[in-house]
């Protein structure tokens, strides 16, 4: 299917692995010029082809920074995705509620909340003079808090109802604003033996092979199988294209159906 993408350009945050490096490749086999933005440039990311950016979305200025450099080398934006985010250290994060300390919860809310929020900032302007698009990676976690470690399910609901604000004030700007929620996915926070599945599996008394054997069951997931980073990545560039025109202010679950509610 042609999404109509060809020659639009995009910028894609958290790039280097996972949901991002799959966002880059379907978003540039589409003929997107896409802005890769990861601290650390894989040689997955730059087999892509598009413009690799190191940047600490955490340091002070970085989003603004890389909105700027994005659009000087492929001009003014026509789609952002803002992917960046992580509940995949394991350390510390398989916890109940009061095991969590301040410093931990304003490193969740700035990495999966307060990041988009900079970006977004910094990228909207020449969204709507494209009248473009942006989507925003959550988690179904958003809306079944207990999936995850609070600290991070709580951020992402943060970017959820973030969402739902900007759609609700730039729609009628032309910029369409949606959200995507993807449920556990074969990605490094499961599959990292430093990542949040490992230390899952530790405090469970299981190999990491038997809790990933046992996710789709535990999460409700009628598929019986984890998502791919790929499938993701296909549900974002159909949201971020014309096909989608009259899609904003969604919050697309992607889950195997571990959600059950309407």
């Amino acid at each position: 299917m042609d999404l109509q993408l060809t020659n639009t350009t995009a910028v894609v945050t958290g790039a280097s692995r996972g949901i991002g490096l799959a966002t880059v490749r379907a978003l540039t086999a589409e003929g997107v010029r896409v802005a890769a933005a990861a601290r650390t440039i894989t040689p997955e990311l730059r087999e892509t082809g598009a413009l690799a950016i190191p940047v600490d979305l955490l340091a002070p200025g970085a989003p603004a920074q890389l909105i700027d450099r994005a659009t000087t080398e492929l001009g003014d934006l026509d789609l952002l995705v803002n992917n960046v985010g992580g509940g995949d250290s394991g350390e510390g994060q398989t916890g109940s509620f009061l095991s969590f300390t301040d410093e931990q919860w304003h490193q969740s809310f700035d990495l999966n909340f307060l990041v988009a929020v900079r970006t977004s900032r910094a990228a909207l302007p020449g969204l709507m003079r494209r009248r473009g698009a942006l989507v925003n990676v959550s988690s179904n976690g958003a809306r079944m808090p207990h999936a995850g470690p609070v600290t991070y399910t709580t951020a992402k609901a943060a970017l959820t109802a973030f969402s739902k604000a900007l759609a609700e004030e730039f729609g009628p700007q032309g910029v369409r604003v949606n959200t995507i929620s993807p449920g556990a996915v074969r990605t490094a926070m499961w599959e990292s033996p430093d990542g949040y599945g490992a230390a899952l599996a530790r405090s469970m008394g299981v190999t990491q092979e038997q809790l990933l054997d046992q996710i789709p069951a535990a999460m409700g997931m009628t598929t019986g199988r984890l998502l791919e980073p790929s499938e993701v990545a296909a549900a974002i560039a159909y949201l971020a294209s014309p096909l989608a025109a009259s899609m904003s202010g969604t919050d697309l679950l992607i889950d195997g159906g571990s959600v059950k509610t309407a």
